[in-house]
């Protein structure tokens, strides 16, 4: 598939930035509608990594479903998962950050989600003791039943059944979500921006490998962003040397803040007007157009300092 060239939304330079980290999104960023990532995408990202810029994954998938698309790319840079919540380490898979929820929030949340006809879903940092999250039940869970029924049924072996999750959260979770219809869920979270302001980081987006949509919840100022700069701090990266990638609107906060921000070609309307440069959609040539952007701006001379302003 051919794709437009990569078009510049915002005033600057013709080429990029000199990047030393750059940072993708996965789905709809680096998979393609088959949810794989093609074999020009690893190449492309190969050139990238050989000419000195570190590749780092940052997503909303659960740290466990992240993995396999980091071997994928030969990628060993720490993982950024659930939009931020958790940063762990590939090699080891040892935590280098989780967020928590204030004392008593998390259980009023999770009453706010049944109390909306919803199934609150909680992660925890359970890897290890093999299961990634919490729920009430897996009655629901079925093949094709859509939505909920269907993520439950998927990751049924990953499940931890907590029937009195209602009264007891687990103290350890780091985020959740809920799942239904667009609609359903962009109300799911008013109703918990108004419930309780300011105290959570919150997203509705659509999943792309299954039906219907999430409303992902956090501890407030819980994004990707943070978790990037996180480690770009101790890595001594400044966020004008970042360049971040994605498609959706947990995406939005580092393609702002980045000094190169890119949509993809497929992203949502705002992620395009939000971003730098749009470039090709993740089914043409998106991947290709990243790496030749961050490979040009290598080829510049490199500045004496770094931007003003």
């Amino acid at each position: 598939m051919s794709d437009s060239p990569p078009m510049l939304h915002r005033p600057g330079p013709a080429v990029a930035p000199r990047i030393r980290l750059l940072v993708l999104d996965v789905d709809g960023t680096l998979t393609d509608s088959r949810h794989e990532v093609a074999d020009a995408t690893c190449a492309a990202m190969g050139k990238v990594a050989a000419a000195g810029v570190r590749v780092m994954l940052a997503t909303g998938r659960r740290y466990r479903d992240a993995l396999p698309v980091a071997l994928r790319l030969g990628v060993d840079a720490p993982l950024v998962t659930a939009s931020g919540a958790l940063v762990k380490r590939p090699l080891d898979h040892g935590t280098l950050h989780r967020a928590a929820f204030d004392p008593g929030l998390l259980a009023g949340v999770v009453a706010e989600v049944v109390a909306a006809g919803h199934e609150p879903i909680l992660y925890t940092d359970s890897f290890a003791a093999g299961y990634d999250f919490h729920c009430r039940s897996l009655d629901e869970a079925r093949p094709g039943g859509g939505g909920l029924a269907d993520y439950l049924h998927r990751n049924r072996d990953l499940a931890r059944i907590t029937p009195d999750l209602l009264a007891s959260p687990p103290a350890d979770a780091f985020a959740g979500f809920a799942m239904g219809e667009h609609a359903a869920m962009a109300a799911m979270q008013r109703r918990l921006e108004d419930a309780f302001p300011g105290s959570l980081s919150l997203h509705t987006i659509r999943s792309p490998r299954y039906l219907h949509w999430m409303c992902e919840i956090a501890p407030a100022g819980c994004t990707k962003w943070t978790g990037v700069m996180a480690l770009a701090r101790q890595w001594g990266v400044a966020p004008h040397e970042i360049c971040a990638v994605g498609d959706d609107v947990n995406d939005l906060p580092m393609i702002r803040a980045a000094g190169l921000g890119i949509a993809m070609g497929n992203a949502r309307p705002e992620v395009q007007a939000a971003a730098d440069v749009v470039v090709g959609t993740h089914d043409g040539t998106g991947m290709c157009d990243v790496a030749d952007l961050v490979l040009a701006g290598l080829s510049q001379p490199a500045p004496l300092g770094p931007p003003p302003g």
